[in-house]
Parts: structure tokens; sequence; C-alpha cells
């Protein structure tokens, strides 16, 4: 008995892979945005510290 025309076998590999690529390449960070998280940010270090210090007191973590 010969197989009919819907009992062939569809690849799917082609179409998986190429809405993972899409996904990959949309899912990056834009150019601009890596720039202005390298930027350096003007803070006052006093005010960072205590925050900090202020988080492992919280945490648990003495001294």
């Amino acid at each position: 008995m010969t197989k009919k025309l819907t009992d062939r076998e569809r690849s799917t590999a082609n179409g998986r892979v190429r809405s993972y690529v899409t996904q990959d390449r949309e899912s990056g960070l834009h150019p601009s945005i890596s720039k202005l998280h390298r930027r350096h940010h003007a803070r006052a270090e006093d005010d960072s510290r205590k925050a900090s210090e202020y988080a492992r007191i919280e945490r648990g973590h003495e001294a």
C-alpha cells in the first residue's frame, strides 16, 4: 500500500531555528543602552556606603 499525500513528515526544524534566532536577536541590548550602563554615575560615596551598611545589617551580617 502506498502512502497518501497527507502522510508526509513535515520538518519544523527550520521554523524553530528561525524563531529562536529572531527571539535571541531581539532580546539583546541596544548599543546605546550598553553605553548608558557603562557611563560613570556621580553619587555621594557616603550615601552609598551607608545604604550598603544598612542592607548588610538588615541581612543579619554583623562586622
